[in-house]
């Protein structure tokens, strides 16, 4: 989960409660084969009155091809698939009440993917962590209420797909922008559910400025619905819309804390194993199995340990981000060149990233004759805590200091419902070494080739 959450939220209801709708409704959902918003089409009408009251259904097919070229692990990839189902209600237009949204999401997966192959430690493909690491199932991903009372003040609850919600001008959606998740949310929010029950305050005091605060269950996952869990996560954050120069951008800084007891990177050796069994770090691509091949070969006696683990009873994590504009159209909002930045920074332990940092050019609507496109480069770099396996990196120089992550991409709207993508990532892995047969080799700097298929029906 990210701070970015209840911005996402905010921003729908920006001007009037009353008015607001959760997606976009165009005037028919009908037109030709390239036209149109959706590859059905207006259902025979249906979709168009369904829509004018407020009710709007999707099916979209992600596609996210890759392959490891050179360097990593080995080369090799596979095509990662996404369906996601999603159902949006605005209760005023259904003839309900007035300010009420809901959302009901689900997503299924399927296929293979390149995130072993690469080497990486944060994934290459944050498409590949829904539902679940290699999970080829279905799951309810997003399932939420929100209610505003008047124009500036609302609450929202239920179950929350935070990947879903974390778009930001430049980056933040994996669906449409990069797909490496360093430039998703920043690491350092790694212990935060992928999704969760929760529920939150969003207020508004000016037009400009936006308050929020969530709490959420700490150990929720998109595959699994315990409402309640072991303590909770709470995530503030505040968000300040800024135009300098009659640019548009944003300033925001986010904090997050939660009081869940989580095993202290600080351990005996003989006890590591049993923190990478239990602090999988899903949002890691859970380094967890590959590291205990690594003690099972070299240090088989550490696999079990009579000395009580020691434990974390609480962690906390801050953000800051900002995105600018320094050129845009005149009187379009969301056409020309930006930049962006993030910062991001935890207690170190139990959170195994101790800083983060990300940089990068977004673009918008600037190349002549592609209306709908947009690009984007950026940098992206992880800092690992000391804590983090110590004993490992001493012993066999496994590396686990930092991950460094360029990467680019276009996304071309082939049709009003139809994009192609192409990205090009260059990574230089935090692991070092991998276990090879019976032997440690290198790792070496991976370039990962991809594609993205979006396909909106």
């Amino acid at each position: 989960m990210r701070f970015e959450l209840l911005i996402a939220l905010a921003a729908l209801v920006a001007g009037h409660a009353a008015r607001a709708q959760p997606v976009d409704v165009p005037p028919t959902w009908g037109g030709d084969l390239e036209s149109r918003p959706r590859l059905t089409g207006n259902w025979g009408g249906l979709r168009d009155e369904l829509g004018k009251k407020g009710i709007v259904f999707d099916v979209d097919l992600l596609l996210t091809p890759q392959e490891v070229t050179s360097g990593g692990r080995s080369t090799g990839g596979g095509t990662w698939g996404n369906v996601d189902y999603t159902l949006n209600i605005d209760t005023q237009k259904a003839g309900w009440w007035p300010g009420g949204f809901f959302k009901l999401e689900g997503d299924t997966g399927f296929g293979s993917n390149a995130l072993y192959d690469s080497g990486a430690i944060v994934p290459v493909n944050t498409a590949a962590l829904l539902p679940g690491i290699n999970d080829r199932t279905t799951a309810l991903t997003n399932a939420t209420f929100m209610q505003f009372f008047s124009e500036t003040l609302g609450v929202v609850l239920g179950k929350f797909n935070t990947f879903d919600l974390g778009e930001t001008e430049f980056y933040g959606d994996y669906k449409t922008q990069f797909l490496n998740t360093a430039f998703v949310f920043p690491t350092t929010l790694e212990q935060t559910p992928i999704s969760a029950w929760g529920g939150g305050l969003i207020a508004l005091p000016t037009k400009d400025l936006t308050l929020s605060a969530l709490a959420l269950n700490p150990t929720g996952t998109p595959t699994t619905n315990p409402v309640f869990g072991d303590g909770v996560e709470v995530l503030a954050n505040a968000q300040l819309t800024v135009r300098p120069w009659g640019l548009f951008g944003h300033q925001a800084v986010g904090y997050s804390w939660n009081d869940k007891e989580r095993y202290s990177l600080d351990q005996e050796p003989g006890n590591i194993a049993r923190l990478l069994l239990y602090a999988r770090f899903p949002q890691l691509a859970n380094p967890g199995p590959e590291l205990i091949d690594i003690l099972e070969r070299f240090f088989p006696g550490l696999l079990v340990s009579p000395v009580p683990p020691n434990t974390k009873s609480s962690s906390w994590a801050f953000t800051y981000t900002m995105d600018q504009y320094f050129w845009q159209a005149a009187n379009t909002p969301n056409k020309g060149l930006g930049v962006f930045f993030s910062f991001g920074a935890s207690d170190g332990n139990p959170n195994p990233i101790k800083h983060s940092y990300l940089a990068g050019l977004g673009g918008k609507d600037v190349v002549p004759g592609r209306a709908n496109d947009n690009f984007g480069l950026g940098f992206a770099y992880t800092q690992f805590s000391n804590d983090f396996l110590p004993f490992l990196r001493e012993r066999l120089n496994l590396g686990l200091d930092n991950e460094k992550a360029f990467e680019m991409y276009y996304n071309a709207a082939l049709t009003a419902w139809l994009d192609l993508s192409g990205d090009l990532q260059i990574v230089y892995p935090g692991f070092a070494k991998t276990l090879t047969g019976l032997q440690l080799t290198d790792v070496n700097t991976a370039v990962v080739a991809g594609l993205r298929i979006r396909a909106r029906f």
